[in-house]
Formats: structure tokens, sequence, C-alpha cells
């Protein structure tokens, strides 16, 4: 699955980028963060065109995980998995075999795209990361790269049947993380949770979303949870004190 996903992607890069270029002004910024070798390229999601415009800044093939309710409709069935989509099922059930999937991209020295929360953010926040791809940094020794995308809410939002054009958006890689910092760290849970905390606040920086401390899902914050906004860098909360037990 994973060698035959993304076997259209090449031809579809140099389709896409011109016509996104025209579409949309589209800035790139941090590419020299991104490894000769393999790397894990989580992003925030807010749209379904996230999963569009990161390849069209890449000069590389990357491989992401979507949902496998995408193959439900016959206008993304083989579309998504031509430009590189494993599909999820989301139940859990394929969650073993897919995650052999992803090792055996990052072994070939290839791109590993995912999104850490595990879905599209409905509310525009930035949510608690999920600790699979740092799970999976610690097992191929692959680093986690934070990509903060801006812009493409405003031009799909999560409802909507077509794009805005002629609007900028923005994709910024930030620095590795390298997984051998936390690979002697306490028990591994603990470290699965501070990897992916760092991860997130690094996207945060990158996307200028506020974060909030739940888990995103397809309805709209609770009241009461705890949003933590988006401050300047000499005044920002350390993920460390964004960890639960």
């Amino acid at each position: 699955m994973g060698r035959d996903a993304g076997q259209l992607q090449t031809v579809a890069r140099a389709v896409m980028k011109p016509v996104f270029g025209f579409a949309w002004r589209i800035r790139a910024e941090g590419l020299e963060n991104i490894p000769a070798g393999p790397a894990i390229l989580c992003s925030n999601h807010v749209s379904v065109l996230d999963s569009f415009f990161i390849p069209s800044v890449l000069s590389r093939r990357i491989t992401f995980v979507g949902k496998a309710e995408y193959l439900d409709d016959w206008k993304t069935r083989w579309l998504f998995p031509a430009l590189g989509m494993i599909p999820i099922d989301r139940s859990g059930v394929e969650r073993g075999g897919r995650g052999i999937a992803a090792a055996a991209i990052l072994e070939r020295g290839e791109l590993f795209g995912i999104y850490p929360e595990g879905t599209r953010s409905r509310d525009g926040l930035l949510h608690k990361g999920k600790t699979g791809p740092a799970r999976l940094a610690l097992r191929t020794g692959a680093p986690l790269i934070p990509v903060g995308v801006r812009g493409t809410l405003e031009i799909m939002a999560p409802d909507a049947k077509f794009p805005r054009l002629w609007r900028p958006a923005s994709v910024s890689f930030g620095r590795p993380i390298d997984p051998a910092r936390y690979a002697s760290r306490g028990d591994e849970r603990s470290v699965l949770r501070a990897m992916i905390d760092e991860v997130m606040y690094e996207i945060r920086e990158l996307s200028g979303q506020e974060y909030i401390h739940t888990y995103a899902t397809k309805g709209t914050p609770a009241e009461g949870t705890e949003v933590v906004e988006q401050r300047s860098s000499a005044d920002v909360l350390h993920p460390r004190a964004l960890e639960v037990a």
C-alpha cells in the first residue's frame, strides 16, 4: 500500500504548482529544515486543501495518511491514493498495518506526512496532538518536522463546496525534532506525550493558531475548556506546561 500510494504524485505536483500558483499566492518558508533523508512532517489541519498545498511546495514525494471515508466518494476514491494518501480506518482495526506501512516509507528514505490532531479542526483552533507520530519517530529514528499551514481555512472551510480564489496561503516548516533526545527519558507514555507536546507547541508558533488542550472532534469545544492563546516567543507557554499525566 505505501509504495502504491502516490504513484501519480510527481505528475500531479508538476501540474499543481503552476495551477495553484495562479489561483492562490502560496508562500513556502523553512524548506531548508527538511533533511535529505526520511522525516515525519506533522502539520496542523483546518482544510482538505492542506493535503494539496503541502505537496505543492515540496520537491520530493510525500505520503500522507487520511481517513478511509475519503474512499467512499467516487470523486476521491482514486485521486487521493494516487496523490500519496494511505487510508486509515479510524476505528483502530487497521492501526498496526498502517504503522508498518508508514515505517516502510521512512525506511526507504522518503517523507511521511501526518496530522497529529487526527482530524480537521472544525473550529480553527489547534488541538491536543495524538502520540502516534512520536511513537513512529522513536521506532524509526526519523525526525519530526513541525509544519504550520496558514490561509487554507479562509480559502476552503470544512463545509465549503468550492475554494475561494486569489487568496494568500503559506506553508512553514520548523526545525527538526530529533527523537534521540527523548529515547532515554522516563517511561514510554510520558516520553511520547512530551514529544508530541513539543511538536504541537512548534506548530502553534508556525500556524499562529490558538491552542486548546482537548482532542479535536467534529463538533465544537465544550464550554469551559482551556484555550492557550498565541503569545510572543518570550511569553509563550512551554509544551512541558501543557503536559498531562
